[in-house]
């Protein structure tokens, strides 16, 4: 079990299991809205996002067409998204879950997009764009 909130502590939440890999994203609306150079995402099914407190402060915006960033109206901490293509899975960010974890980034995506002021000189795998697994 992992334990996760927002900044202010108003929305609490936990995550049944071991935990994905993170995925970082540094398309330009994922560094829009963290205001950062990317994004760290990990894929959590939403059987296994569990929601402690908080409902009455989550609010959600339509980022694009069928994606939706989910956030605490009160401290603006990004929790989660999710898309309805993908209707059984939530992309919880990395930093609202608390402790240390026990996954690591497993790619870079979008990374032909990335920030031109931030420097990466880690050996994760990189692809210019979205991963599309080999059929």
């Amino acid at each position: 079990m992992v334990s996760g909130r927002c900044l202010c502590g108003g929305v609490k939440f936990e995550i049944e299991g071991e935990l994905e890999p993170v995925q970082v994203c540094h398309c330009s609306q994922c560094r829009k809205a963290q205001g950062s150079a990317f994004a760290t995402n990990i894929p959590v099914s939403v059987s296994a996002y569990r929601l402690l407190e908080g409902s009455d402060l989550l609010t959600e915006f339509e980022s694009s067409p069928g994606k939706q960033r989910v956030f605490c109206k009160v401290c603006g901490s990004p929790l989660f998204s999710k898309r309805t293509d993908l209707p059984h899975v939530l992309r919880v960010r990395a930093g609202t879950l608390d402790g240390d974890l026990a996954t690591r980034p497993v790619a870079h995506f979008y990374y032909a997009s990335k920030a031109n002021w931030f420097e990466l000189n880690d050996d994760v795998a990189k692809f210019p764009e979205a991963y599309v697994p080999p059929e």
